[in-house]
């Protein structure tokens, strides 16, 4: 037996479809937003209107980079404004 047959394959594409399925739009084709973009306007709102990245994250309930690209289009389209406070972003409706 050779080495490479004793190795397994590192990702299995029928478990990666467990841990991150794809909906698809029916009529577009398109994938379908887990988080939207108010997931993320009303958890600062919840948050009393100003929170940091990570905070908003675990309101949503989404990773921190998915947070932190949600924020950052959010604001590039005027909807919420940042500033830095530290090493760290503060994100303010």
């Amino acid at each position: 037996m050779h080495w490479w047959e004793e190795t397994k394959p590192l990702l299995r594409v029928d478990v990666i479809d467990e841990v991150m399925p794809k909906d698809r739009d029916e009529q577009t084709g398109k994938y379908t937003e887990k988080y939207v973009p108010e997931d993320f306007l009303s958890a600062l709102e919840g948050l009393g209107g100003s929170a940091g990245t990570q905070e908003v994250a675990d309101e949503v309930g989404c990773a921190y980079r998915t947070a932190h690209a949600k924020l950052t289009e959010l604001e590039e389209e005027d909807e919420i404004t940042s500033r830095k406070v530290g090493n760290a972003k503060l994100w303010e409706l």
